[in-house]
């Protein structure tokens, strides 16, 4: 199983194969992302990175990360993660982000997701400082 950031320039090329896993973590934004979106992002936005895990088979998942500065602290927030067998590749992938954590002066990585993701995040030893809630008002 390997690991590697994706240049810029070659997003698109690797889009396709990844696709169905974007619009898979879209489902559980409840509207404040697509796919699309997805990608426009890792493209325009240069704090963002496209990681993906690959082997014999292909690319089986990616991550998106993004590099983000709050006014006291510059942390890495893993903002999707997508693909099969992710039990697989996280083992390899992982301590790859916390390099990159570490590399680019971030002092904590963070994410958010549905509760299914306890467990790994944990296991990972990240702490729950917050839930995020949410009321849909309509108009």
């Amino acid at each position: 199983m390997q690991i590697s950031i994706v240049p810029k320039e070659h997003i698109d090329r690797v889009w396709p194969e990844i696709n169905a896993y974007a619009e898979k973590c879209a489902k559980y934004t409840y509207g404040r992302y697509t796919a699309e979106d997805m990608r426009k992002g890792v493209i325009y936005n240069p704090a963002q990175q496209l990681w993906i895990a690959f082997d014999e088979r292909g690319i089986v998942g990616f991550w998106i990360t993004e590099i983000y500065d709050y006014p006291q602290k510059r942390v890495l927030m893993l903002h999707f993660v997508g693909g099969k067998d992710f039990h697989s590749w996280r083992v390899v992938g992982f301590p790859i982000l916390v390099r990159f954590c570490k590399d680019h002066g971030c002092q904590v990585m963070e994410s958010y997701g549905r509760p299914g993701w306890k467990k790994f995040w944990e296991a990972e030893g990240y702490k729950a400082r917050f839930v995020f809630y949410e009321l849909p008002v309509e108009n």
